[in-house]
């Protein structure tokens, strides 16, 4: 158990290590994870409850984040919840294909349709991609970014969108 505490320790060390010294974004763990990701998630006139567990984010070489969480929708009506399931958090301009999100705190989620949304604060559609399914990936779960170099991979479940800082 503790050389695996230990390991966990040295990669996370090498990790913010990389950012620190110019290299490429990493992803934020830990203790650092829920210091980054807030409790609760203001949209749509409600405050709903951030799942930590799936809560992801990307710490980039110039100390900026992406922060993207799951919340808790149960207060929510039906049109609403039919688009968003989680906050979208960046401080960093966005390319997803040939759409551009400015830094900014969103609302966000996936359609039965196979598009992917990002919302305003008010609900309002600023953003939609088409959702890749990855019918290869073995353990599915309900939010985790990839790191691809330059590129990041949010999978919501099989399901998942790219997309790249500018």
């Amino acid at each position: 158990m503790f050389r695996k505490v230990l390991i966990a320790a040295f990669v996370l060390v090498l990790s913010i290590s990389a950012v620190a010294q110019g290299g490429g974004p990493a992803l934020v763990s830990g203790a650092d994870l829920k210091k980054v990701v807030p409790d609760t998630y203001f949209f749509r006139g409600l405050s709903a409850t951030t799942q930590l567990r799936n809560s992801s984010a990307i710490h980039y070489a110039d100390d900026f984040y992406v922060i993207i969480g799951l919340v808790d929708t149960s207060g929510y009506s039906s049109d609403v919840k039919a688009k968003y399931n989680g906050m979208f958090i960046t401080e960093k301009t966005l390319k997803f294909g040939s759409s551009t999100l400015a830094p900014g705190q969103y609302g966000m989620g996936y359609t039965a349709d196979g598009k992917f949304h990002i919302l305003d604060v008010a609900g309002n559609e600023l953003l939609v991609a088409d959702i890749v399914v990855d019918d290869k990936l073995a353990r599915p779960q309900p939010l985790k970014i990839v790191l691809d170099g330059a590129n990041a991979k949010l999978y919501l479940g099989k399901k998942y969108i790219t997309f790249a800082a500018q």
